[in-house]
């Protein structure tokens, strides 16, 4: 099939473009790039595509799947299809499934159980084929986290990486990681998280926990195991991914570290980004979070961050919970949110539409940059290249909803609310 994208605007971060073009697209390949194209076939189905925005496909960093273990909440068709129905090309799942990913043998069940989904995709989305599906390796194999899995041996069963997904406060054991991992060249991704700090808090320290009456979780429950990391990876110098920043503080830390040279990329989630601790005033138990979300600072810092680099990407952490899970009291609700759906049309109405990211900004921290983090490359909007692609309409309108989302869970604090900005199509 060859299709024309008349007039789509452009944004492309690879070659740093943001303009009014015309894309052919041909059997999965993009054929041609130009301000005008006219030299086409009898059969090119042409799309007038004014209002409408192509970038590359976007790359999620972590989230969850819910498959196997949990398929209540998620299984891995839901799974890719909301991540197709978000614009995502390629998606990462977390360890944390049950049983753990921590045996070459659950890896190979788990792509087996990818493929079959694959086979199931809904014919009601316009993408093709389904997402890429990477799989995060485990760190630790028993729940104490104290045992080191055999990474080796993940790494040849082709995990993208390896992290555990939670706080691993043995600092011997991280240690004893980064050493190990040197030669085997995979990411590997931690979020510092002191437990003993954060104790049973529920949201972050300050006036409005106090003026909500809910536990408190101070900002140096993050800081503190940042920089213990930090030290680590100065002494044994293995590149290390810091997951689910979250503070102001913390966006300091890491740029002081990339000054000094530090081999260390971070990424914070699209929440953060978006909302603070205001918004936990209604007690949704979508906004409880962890980390929790941050003060006004934290969000402008986090959000300056990505503006310059220092936060690389953006993570969507997608974390789909049960109805019956989330039915309880703010502070016994299980922790996180959906938001593959949701991510790219929030971000870019409350951020590019205001003007404080322009459209590369965003769509390289939701793109190129999370793939670079991953140790892999997207390539350029340009001729001779396969068609890794998202059309985005910022201005098309739809309802959150049971039967407008794909994935299996609610856990939104925008359920039932009408959003602006839908993605379009897909070519994976």
């Amino acid at each position: 099939m060859t299709e024309l994208l008349q007039k789509v605007r452009v944004i492309d971060p690879v070659s740093e473009i943001d303009e009014l073009l015309d894309v052919l697209i041909a059997d999965g390949d993009i054929q041609a790039v130009a301000s005008h194209i006219s030299d086409i076939s009898s059969d090119t189905k042409i799309r007038d595509c004014q209002g409408l925005v192509l970038g590359p496909g976007l790359v999620d960093l972590y989230s969850h799947s819910g498959e196997p273990g949990f398929e209540e909440r998620e299984t891995l068709l839901s799974f890719l299809q909301s991540a197709a129905a978000g614009g995502f090309t390629r998606v990462s799942i977390l360890p944390d499934t049950s049983p753990v990913i921590d045996h070459p043998a659950l890896v190979a069940q788990l792509r087996q159980r990818s493929r079959a989904a694959e086979d199931s995709f809904s014919p009601l989305l316009p993408c093709s084929p389904a997402p890429l599906l990477h799989i995060w390796g485990a760190i630790t194999l028993d729940v104490a986290g104290k045992q080191m899995t055999e990474l080796a041996d993940l790494a040849s069963a082709g995990v993208v990486g390896f992290t555990d997904g939670k706080p691993l406060e043995n600092l011997a054991l991280v240690r004893g990681v980064l050493e190990y991992l040197q030669p085997l060249g995979k990411p590997v991704a931690f979020w510092p998280s002191d437990r003993q700090l954060t104790a049973n808090g529920v949201m972050r320290e300050g006036s409005d926990a106090l003026r909500f009456g809910l536990p408190p979780i101070p900002a140096s429950a993050e800081t503190t195991a940042i920089a213990a990391m930090l030290e680590l990876v100065a002494t044994i110098g293995t590149p290390v991914h810091i997951m689910r920043v979250s503070t102001a503080r913390s966006v300091e830390l890491i740029a002081s570290a990339k000054a000094a040279g530090l081999p260390i990329t971070a990424s914070t989630t699209w929440m953060h980004l978006l909302l603070d601790t205001k918004a936990v005033k209604s007690y949704h138990t979508s906004l409880h979070l962890d980390p929790p979300l941050g003060n006004s600072r934290d969000v402008a810092a986090l959000r300056a961050g990505v503006r310059a680099g220092v936060i690389d990407a953006i993570a969507i952490d997608h974390t789909p919970y049960s109805y019956e899970e989330k039915v309880q009291a703010f502070a016994e609700a299980p922790p996180g949110a959906i938001g593959l759906e949701l991510a790219l049309p929030l971000l870019w109405q409350y951020l590019v539409e205001t003007e404080e990211f322009t459209a590369l900004e965003l769509w390289r921290a939701l793109s190129t940059s999370p793939a670079k983090c991953l140790g892999q490359k997207v390539s350029a909007i340009v001729p001779h290249q396969q068609a890794e692609l998202t059309l985005f309409d910022p201005q098309q309108t739809w309802k959150v909803e049971r039967k407008s989302l794909y994935t299996l869970s609610q856990n939104t604090p925008w359920l039932g609310q009408q959003l602006k900005g839908h993605v379009v199509q897909t070519w994976c």
